[in-house]
């Protein structure tokens, strides 16, 4: 990528410019909503349109770290659950870093977790089932950390799941609010009023709360996770919008409309803020954004360096606090959350590296076939000789 910046145009911060916003990895369903399983090992019948989660807003690039952290990120041991740092030095410059990632599992179906006690708990129990998990990171997050959470065996690319949806509806127009697509059933309406927002894809919208704290000296301070920006900005400000009308009182825009049924309370109420209330929601809007593939991960929250003097991160002890709502063990699925870095080429995504080996590898194979084939066989005199 050039750098632009005459301010840092030939000085070691201009290594360090890229992307400063993240996108999803390739990403992918075995229910309908909670309690509703599409079947274990439910295939698509129909492949939706490749898809991923991210934001596309600039934000302040991040200087060069000190010689002594530079040096540090070359050589830390691969953890289980970590991917470390990769990188080259030139004249004494950091010129190529990799993503820098970090997984949890809570599903709990270890006796041994935390989460365990959730397994079984109904997704509609109040107050929801919490649950806390204490984990360390060896190494610190130098940039901007990018929080997700992750779900495996989740079949969001199936063909009438990806069609759950009414996008007239999900784009504020006023005639579909009241009567939204056949393309929603069996969630288009319920005690005969219609559901907003309508379809399967909503109906099993994501909703385990997770908040980060870190330990030090046994007293734990809470991480700023930012809720605004992980959406694209295209959702966010064209393809979904609220419904019009007089004045901006959401709950008298969606009056005459129910909330989905799995839903615990309505569309109106899923912000305090105006601004990220109703279908502009950006949790909601990330979530509508459906995945290629059954494992997949979509943005939850960023954490946004404070400044160059200290890494967003440090290394140390931590502690995530899970309000546990979200119910995987019937189609033995999996939740995780996973704390990222991206580097100038973008996030950590080995799927476009493995398809594009594999695809490769093929062409490759194939090529030398045809060549041996042609070698052998296309000398031969194809005229046959006609007998007397």
């Amino acid at each position: 990528m050039r750098n632009r910046d005459p301010e840092t145009r030939g000085s070691s911060k201009a290594l360090w410019r890229g992307p400063c916003r993240g996108t999803e990895g390739w990403a992918g369903l075995g229910w309908a909503g909670p309690g509703r399983p599409l079947g274990k090992g439910c295939r698509s019948g129909g492949a939706g349109p490749v898809r991923s989660s991210g934001v596309g807003a600039a934000c302040p690039w991040a200087a060069a770290p000190p010689c002594e952290t530079r040096r540090r990120l070359f050589l830390p041991a691969l953890r289980r659950g970590e991917a470390a740092y990769v990188g080259a030095v030139v004249n004494g410059h950091l010129v190529l870093t990799a993503p820098v990632q970090f997984n949890i599992d809570y599903t709990g179906t270890e006796p041994s977790s935390p989460c365990n006690k959730c397994l079984n708990v109904s997704w509609d129990s109040t107050p929801p089932c919490t649950c806390i998990i204490n984990f360390t990171l060896e190494h610190s997050f130098e940039s901007n950390v990018f929080m997700y959470y992750g779900l495996s065996n989740f079949y969001q690319n199936h063909r009438r799941y990806v069609k759950s949806r009414d996008d007239s509806q999900l784009n504020g127009d006023n005639s579909s609010l009241l009567n939204p697509s056949k393309e929603c059933e069996p969630y288009r309406t319920n005690e005969d009023k219609p559901i907003a927002p309508c379809g399967a894809i909503a109906n099993s919208m994501f909703n385990d709360t997770l908040e980060l704290y870190r330990i030090d000296n046994d007293t734990k301070t809470p991480i700023t996770l930012i809720k605004k920006g992980i959406a694209w900005w295209t959702d966010k400000n064209v393809k979904f919008r609220n419904p019009t009308g007089d004045g901006n009182n959401l709950t008298a825009l969606f009056q005459g409309t129910t909330k989905p049924v799995n839903w615990p309370k309505p569309v109106y109420m899923l912000d305090t803020e105006p601004d990220n209330n109703g279908f502009i929601n950006e949790d909601f809007i990330v979530w509508m954004r459906t995945a290629a593939l059954p494992t997949f991960r979509k943005l939850y929250r960023l954490i946004e360096r404070k400044n160059n003097l200290q890494p967003t991160l440090q290394a140390g002890k931590y502690s995530l606090h899970i309000g546990y709502n979200y119910p995987v063990h019937s189609f033995d699925g999996r939740k995780r959350m996973i704390l990222s870095t991206i580097s100038w080429m973008g996030g950590k995504n080995p799927f476009l590296g493995i398809a594009y080996i594999t695809v490769g590898s093929i062409c490759f194979f194939l090529g030398v076939v045809l060549l041996i084939i042609h070698h052998k066989y296309g000398n031969r005199n194809t005229s046959a000789d006609i007998p007397n």
